[in-house]
C-alpha cells in the first residue's frame, strides 16, 4: 500500500506499507583436521556468520518514499557458513533503506509507532539477522573428541512495516484551496510549487526556506488546500494534515478578493473546525491570521472585517504587490525566535 500524489513527471510518495526481513545466519561447518602424520585430528569446523540487519536511515537528500515504491520485501543478505580450519563465514552487511527526515515508522499489523525518525542521520535497526550456526569445534568435550554435529544458521527476523511521511518545517501555511499559500511560499522563497486560477492546484506539500536580513530563516511548508470534511477524510485532507503536525506554528491564509468563493470568516471558520476536529493540540498551536489578495479598497474593507469579527492578530498582504510582507516577516520571527 502507498499513498501517492503525482504532479507531472514527479511522484510524492508520504505512506508505503512492505515487508522486511534480515539474513538467515550461516551454517555452522562440521569439519575435521586433517594433515599429513596427522590421521586422528580434532573437530575444526567454523561458525557461520551473522545475517545482516535492516536499517532505516534518514537522509536530507530524500523528501518522498517514491524510490521504494515497486518491492514488496527488503530481505537483507544472508550470513556464509563456516568452513574448515575453524574458519568462521563471513557476515553478511546491512541493508541500509534512505528515508526522508519526519519518517514514522509503525508496525503495519499492530499499528503500533516502532520509531519517529526526525534527524538527519537517525538509524534504526528494524528487523535483525540471524546469528550464525555453531561449528562442530564448539561441541568437542573430554567425553565426545569427534563431535560431527553442527547448528544451522538462525532465521531473521521479519515484518510488515508501514512508513509514514510527516514533513518537519517551522512554520504551516493552511487555507482554502485557492487562499494563495503557493503563490506566498514562491514569493517569499525560491520554492516553485505549481501555482494557477483555480483551485487544487497544489497536489503535494512543498517546502521553501525563507531568509531573513540578518541570516536567520525559517522552513515553511505549504499545505494543500483543505475543504470542509477534511478531517474525516474527504479529498485528501487526513494526508495534508499530518503534515502540520509537526510545525511550530501555523499561517491561516483567507482570501479577501471578491473572487473568494466563501466569504473571509466563513472561510477561516471551515478551516478552524478541519484544525480542531483533526486534533484539538494543532488548532490550539500558535497561529497568526493572514487576509490575501488585499489590493483594492473593497477587499481591504473585507480584510478590516475579518480581522474585526475574529479578534485574532491579521496581517494583511498581497503576494503580487508584496504589500505587508515584510510585516508578516516581522511577526513571524517575533512568533519563532
Amino acid at each position: 500500500m502507498c499513498a501517492v500524489q503525482s504532479q507531472g513527471s514527479l511522484m510524492f510518495v508520504d505512506e508505503i506499507e512492505f515487508w522486511v526481513r534480515g539474513g538467515k545466519g550461516g551454517d555452522g561447518c562440521v569439519s575435521f583436521h586433517r594433515e599429513k602424520f596427522i590421521t586422528r585430528g580434532g573437530p575444526d569446523g567454523g561458525d557461520g556468520g551473522a545475517g545482516g540487519d535492516v536499517v532505516f536511515r534518514t537522509s536530507p537528500h530524500e523528501n518522498t518514499l517514491y524510490h521504494l515504491v515497486g518491492q514488496p520485501t527488503f530481505p537483507a543478505k544472508n550470513g556464509q557458513p563456516g568452513g574448515g580450519s575453524n574458519m568462521t563465514g563471513r557476515s553478511a552487511e546491512d541493508l541500509v533503506l534512505d528515508v526522508p527526515v519526519g519518517t514514522v515508522v509503525l508496525d503495519a499489523d499492530r499499528g503500533n509507532v516502532l520509531r519517529d525518525l526526525k534527524t538527519p542521520g537517525d538509524e534504526f535497526v528494524v528487523v535483525r539477522g540471524g546469528k550464525g550456526g555453531k561449528g562442530n569445534a564448539r561441541f568437542a568435550t573430554s567425553t565426545n573428541r569427534a563431535p560431527r554435529q553442527a547448528e544451522e544458521g538462525q532465521p531473521g527476523e521479519e515484518r510488515r512495516v508501514r512508513l509514514s511521511l510527516r514533513l518537519i518545517a517551522d512554520v504551516g501555511l493552511v487555507g482554502l484551496p485557492n487562499a494563495g499559500k503557493s503563490t506566498l511560499l514562491s514569493t517569499l522563497s525560491r520554492a516553485r510549487p505549481k501555482i494557477a486560477a483555480y483551485p487544487f492546484t497544489t497536489l503535494e506539500p512543498h517546502l521553501g526556506i525563507v531568509p531573513f536580513g540578518d541570516g536567520a530563516s525559517l522552513v515553511v511548508a505549504d499545505i494543500p488546500g483543505l475543504i470542509e470534511g477534511a478531517h474525516e477524510g474527504k479529498g485528501l485532507g487526513v494526508q495534508f494534515l499530518k503534515h502540520v503536525e509537526r510545525t511550530r506554528a501555523l499561517v491561516h491564509l483567507v482570501d479577501c478578493s471578491a473572487t473568494a468563493e466563501l466569504e473571509p470568516l466563513e472561510a477561516r471558520r471551515v478551516v478552524l473546525d478541519e484544525l480542531r476536529g483533526y486534533s484539538p493540540e494543532l488548532a490550539a498551536r500558535p497561529r497568526l491570521l493572514v487576509a490575501t489578495k488585499v489590493e483594492d479598497d473593497d477587499s481591504r474593507a473585507r480584510a478590516e472585517e475579518l480581522a474585526t469579527g475574529s479578534g485574532d492578530v491579521t496581517v494583511a498582504i498581497s503576494s503580487a504587490t508584496r504589500d505587508g510582507l515584510a510585516e508578516l516577516l516581522a511577526y513571524l520571527r517575533r512568533l519563532l525566535p
